[in-house]
């Protein structure tokens, strides 16, 4: 049985950002993918160093206009497109003037760690999924990539399991060798809840949240994990190890690496 449609909730997709690993897998695994016959849906954040300009970024203003509340407070979500036309693919942008209008990705321009860094991560996995409900797709596999993409996984499983987008569909996480140092805020866990998200779902976890918590809760509710660096943290290597799930190891060469997960995406749905 096939997996026929493909959601990327992705952090970084060259060449709206600079280049790196993760940029280069956002850029070339959906198109990839796309070629061998799946349909698919490509988000990241509107990090405030895209120049909206130069790629053509124009708002959608019928997926626009919606509240998300996090920690009390309404963020207003706006939605923004372009297209990389060699791939003849879209990709969809997350953005809200609090969180991304003019803010970089993880750090400051003085390399300081943005103190809300937990907020944008809850924002921009609540803003994808309620943006894909508005399409109305259905995604086989969910694949997410990044820190920021990490509360994904949780909000499937658990807030919006119900929902006709996400009733089917497979979790995988990608793991990769960036990381971040500070920590989360102590009321983290509580902003995290939602209908459907209870304190037992969020038991295992200690605060304050740190990177490799983060990536445990994106491992528990994942059903697939695809090591995507060489290099990653070993803790978390470890939990996913213990864990139990299917792991896709590491791939040095890319033809390998498009070739094993486009099967694995199968394997997973198959599950």
């Amino acid at each position: 049985m096939k997996a026929n449609k493909v959601l990327f909730i992705t952090q970084e997709i060259t060449p709206y950002v600079p280049e790196s690993e993760m940029a280069q897998v956002g850029r070339y695994l959906p198109q990839a993918i796309q070629e061998k016959g799946r349909e698919i849906r490509t988000f990241m954040p509107k990090w405030g160093n895209i120049n909206e300009r130069r790629n053509q970024l124009h708002e959608v203003i019928r997926l626009s206009g919606m509240n998300l509340i996090i920690d009390d407070t309404d963020h207003p979500l706006i939605i923004k497109v372009a297209s990389i036309q060699s791939a003849r693919m879209q990709v969809y942008f997350i953005d809200n003037d609090d969180y991304f209008q003019n803010r970089l990705q993880k750090v400051d321009e003085n390399g300081v760690e943005y103190e809300d860094n937990d907020s944008r991560t809850i924002f921009y996995a609540r803003g994808v999924l309620e943006t894909v409900k508005k399409l109305r797709w259905a995604p086989d596999i969910i694949h997410c990539h990044g820190w920021i993409s990490a509360l994904a996984p949780l909000y499937i499983k658990k807030a919006y399991q119900e929902e006709p987008s996400f009733r089917d569909s497979k979790v995988i996480f990608s793991i990769y060798e960036e990381d971040f140092s500070s920590r989360f805020n102590e009321d983290f866990t509580t902003q995290l809840l939602l209908k459907g998200i209870t304190k037992e779902a969020l038991s295992n976890i200690s605060e304050p949240v740190d990177y490799v918590q983060l990536m445990k809760i994106a491992i528990d509710y994942s059903d697939g994990i695809i090591i995507n660096s060489e290099k990653v943290n070993e803790d978390v290597l470890k939990y996913a190890g213990d864990s139990g799930k299917p792991i896709l190891s590491y791939q040095s060469t890319p033809e390998d690496y498009i070739d094993k997960v486009d099967e694995f995406y199968d394997k997973i749905w198959e599950l």
